[in-house]
């Protein structure tokens, strides 16, 4: 059975670690902050206090022994880089390293020094939601992270009649729509009358907002706040 190495042990990588664990994996965590490590210690195979900027004590594990390395540092993008350059030195085929980046230049850091595989949890995490939009029990508020989130919101009486691009969301609100709930009253084969909902995934900016239309929207969470209160 493959063995596995978290670094980092915010949302995503105590998510990652404890999601590992709960599968039977052999899972060593670390994480500079003994809180943290405190929290998690229970359920995983080990669990150590250390700052990976420590090169000494990081080289110390010996983390080309594990079969995957989990790089969940983004509040600090020079340990998570450090950290890459550390475990991919020597060009061996493990570990297979994983790194969460927190931007695209931080992204393009990361292959450059031959991380094996980097994630955007927040955008895989909307691509999936969008594949499941068509439900009709989409839910009204989802967290991404402390700072991004999806939220339905009814457009303002004001954007009924116009289009997305003469609304100028993204500009505007800094939020992006990524789907539009629409319902639409019309008569089934008995004559009557009945209340059909679709959903628009990926709007075109030509797309015009009805009265009866919920906006799905991407951003950050101050900036869906403010779109919240648009008038």
């Amino acid at each position: 059975m493959p063995q596995f190495c978290v670094i980092g042990l915010g949302r995503f990588g105590t998510a990652v670690a404890l999601s590992l664990a709960q599968r039977g994996h052999d899972v060593l965590v670390i994480d500079k902050d003994e809180n943290r490590i405190r929290e998690i210690e229970d359920y995983v195979s080990q669990a150590i206090i250390l700052d990976v900027s420590n090169e000494k004590a990081l080289r110390s594990l010996k983390l080309d022994d594990f079969d995957y390395v989990i790089i969940a540092i983004t509040e600090d993008i020079e340990a998570s880089i450090f950290t890459a350059i550390i475990l991919k030195e020597a060009a061996k085929d493990k570990p297979y390293v994983i790194a969460k980046a927190a931007s695209e230049i931080h992204a393009s850091i990361l292959r450059r020094l031959g991380v094996d595989r980097v994630v955007f949890p927040e955008k895989e995490f909307a691509n999936k939601l969008v594949e499941r939009i068509t439900s009709p029990n989409i839910f009204d508020y989802i967290e991404l992270s402390p700072e991004y989130s999806i939220a339905e919101i009814k457009p303002p009486e004001s954007f009924h009649g116009k289009t997305i691009r003469e609304l100028d969301i993204r500009a505007k609100y800094n939020v992006y729509v990524i789907a539009i709930r629409r319902k639409k009253a019309d008569y089934a084969p008995n004559g009557q009358l009945q209340v059909i909902e679709s959903v628009i995934i990926a709007p075109s900016p030509n797309e015009e907002i009805t009265a009866t239309d919920i906006l799905v929207v991407l951003g950050r969470v101050e900036d869906i706040d403010r779109f919240k209160s648009a008038k």
